[in-house]
């Protein structure tokens, strides 16, 4: 029986921070500053106080400025705007991230639309996703980005070939779909409620699982040959021992005798999501400063 190769996400996501330090370099010595990318983190959620150190991390180790904005999660949502119109007015910050979810008395669309959309490194802003969805410059929602660079990288064309996207969020779906259609794939986007969701992935030379439910994919779904990214993080109880471990929205194990290659999870796609994070910052920059964008980026 063959096995499917695994596609080493953390590899490519080293990879690609060392293109992003180049390009940092290259800036420094263009425009005398550093690119800025400012996170703002709204309460205390353990796992986003993690994420929020970690990219503050790799912004520093990419040669680039970094600016953390930590709130109670009993602020305001009108003081919230005032912070992020600060930070818009702010020549020293290229890239505005706020970290999601936000608390429920905060209206996350409204904060999301005030972010200037030449600094809306996130990819969220309607903006950005309308120019997306007619073909034109954006920036892109950093987890889709990385999964076209990672599928470009295995297959090369991705022209003509059949692409099942499993998930209709705005977050990482419907960018995918949007990116595959850029790339000339022919898109379907299913998700939960599909009637026979099985023979629709089956069909599939690319399936993109993000929806967010734990294995819900099966290794039979999968076409022979088929390529595999698997964006879902699920936490899941071991019975045995009580611990918990993450998987994905697809059944790896089954799948690995069915696939091409398939990401792995954790990664996979996770140590892509920051690097095209610090990517899209350094582009933003080069917009901002009337530069044009890095090649190879």
């Amino acid at each position: 029986m063959t096995i499917g190769k695994i596609i080493d996400g953390k590899a490519f996501a080293a990879t690609l921070r060392d293109k992003v330090a180049d390009g940092v370099g290259a800036f420094v010595e263009a425009t005398g500053r550093k690119p800025g990318l400012a996170v703002v983190l709204v309460g205390e959620d353990p796992a986003s106080s993690v994420y929020v150190r970690s990219k503050g991390k790799m912004t520093a180790a990419a040669g680039m400025e970094s600016f953390e904005f930590k709130r109670p999660d009993s602020i305001g949502e009108e003081d919230l705007l005032d912070l992020i119109e600060e930070l818009n007015q702010d020549d020293r910050v290229d890239g505005i991230l706020v970290q999601l979810p936000l608390p429920r008395h905060i209206d996350e669309a409204a904060v999301i639309g005030a972010i200037d959309p030449a600094k809306d490194v996130d990819g969220f802003h309607v903006v950005n996703s309308g120019r997306l969805a007619t073909g034109q410059e954006a920036l892109v929602p950093c987890t889709p980005l990385g999964c076209i660079m990672l599928l470009k990288d295995e297959l090369g064309d991705l022209s003509g070939l059949e692409a099942v996207v499993v998930g209709r969020s705005n977050i990482v779906g419907k960018p995918m779909a949007q990116l595959l259609l850029a790339e000339s794939a022919t898109v379907t986007i299913a998700h939960s409620r599909t009637r026979d969701l099985a023979s629709v992935v089956h069909r599939a030379d690319i399936v993109v699982a993000a929806v967010g439910r734990a294995e819900m994919v099966k290794g039979e779904w999968i076409k022979p040959g088929a390529t595999v990214i698997d964006v879902g993080i699920n936490r899941v109880s071991d019975t045995e021992d009580g611990k918990s471990r993450i998987v994905g929205d697809v059944a790896t194990a089954e799948a690995l005798a069915h696939v091409r290659a398939i990401t792995p999870v954790p990664g996979g796609v996770g140590p892509m999501t920051i690097a095209v994070l610090l990517r899209n910052t350094l582009v933003a920059a080069h917009a901002r400063a009337g530069l044009t964008k890095p090649a190879g980026l």
